[in-house]
């Protein structure tokens, strides 16, 4: 996109409050800053339509095995980054499910490689090497919905036929016009003129966790309010399963704990065989035939 172009884009506009930012005292100045960050919640509320099919189509592809790969340059793709290293813990999900392409690759996770975002090439050659299809989803991350290595990833994504989705902070982007499902949080300008790790990071921030939180919760990674797929791989997530089937099955410490050991501090098939006084390895083949679902399973042992 040339220069000229981005200067008509919001995010790259002059904020009308910017004007004397660095005189202000401190307590106005950071006031401002809150400020808008509770102004990129209204650009979310103002998107919600667009995020619940995103979500839905989210759980779709990771229903029917497919991957989901998130594509972003400079914040936008640490933001991605930072959204899915966590799911695979907190949700149980298996390696290379869900995954993050940053342009620059891991040398930009840490530090901005600036150049890297203008290389539509480097994009459509990191999704190639995926062979996807139909049951793929690729979510495009981009403040201005026209950075040239998210379009270059999306363009190849569309010819593998995989579902494509843009999220951006400006409206009618070649972003927006080139994916099957578009987000668009219009955030406006920012406080530091072009600044998108403000109020634009914000919100796709917020957009990303809902996104991955709400899929996760409709393919019953979560009971109630309850992580039953975490994997407990340290100290304070081992405390955080014994807390959830304490919760769920208002039984004492000592039980939770000799459950979870059987079976290798996996929630779901513990909390079976407390409430139903089943083995195992029963527990786990239930599962299994439930499609990993523990509503289905209770059912089953008609102990919902």
């Amino acid at each position: 996109m040339p220069d000229a172009d981005r200067e008509c884009l919001s995010t790259e506009a002059v904020h009308p409050l910017s004007a004397g930012l660095d005189t202000r005292p401190l307590e106005e100045a950071v006031r401002l800053l809150s400020e808008e960050q509770q102004g990129a919640m209204k650009a979310i509320d103002a998107a919600f339509p667009q995020i619940v099919a995103v979500a839905r189509a989210y759980a779709k592809s990771y229903q029917a095995g497919g991957r989901v790969l998130y594509v972003g340059a400079g914040t936008s793709g640490r933001l991605g980054l930072l959204d899915t290293a966590e799911l695979p813990e907190t949700f149980g999900i298996a390696p290379g499910r869900i995954q993050t392409l940053l342009a620059g690759g891991e040398a930009a996770m840490s530090q901005a490689i600036e150049s890297a975002e203008d290389d539509a090439t480097a994009g459509q050659q990191a999704i190639a090497a995926y062979k996807l299809d139909r049951d793929d989803l690729v979510i495009g991350i981009s403040a201005s919905g026209e950075t040239p290595f998210v379009l270059g990833a999306v363009a190849e994504a569309n010819s593998q036929r995989a579902v494509t989705v843009g999220i951006t902070n400006n409206v009618d982007t070649t972003l927006e016009q080139v994916v099957d499902l578009p987000i668009i949080v219009a955030t406006g300008p920012e406080l530091i003129t072009g600044s998108t790790r403000l109020k634009a990071g914000t919100a796709q921030k917020v957009v990303l966790n809902l996104l991955s939180t709400a899929a996760m919760v409709s393919v019953e990674k979560v009971y109630d309010g309850f992580m039953i797929e975490v994997r407990p791989m340290n100290a304070k997530l081992r405390r955080r399963a014994m807390r959830t089937l304490e919760a769920l099955t208002d039984k004492s410490p000592e039980v939770v704990h000799k459950a979870l050991v059987t079976t290798g501090w996996q929630v779901k098939p513990a909390l079976l065989m407390i409430k139903a006084h089943i083995t195992r390895d029963k527990a786990k083949r239930l599962l299994e035939d439930c499609r990993g679902s523990l509503r289905g399973a209770m059912k089953a042992l008609d102990i919902e």
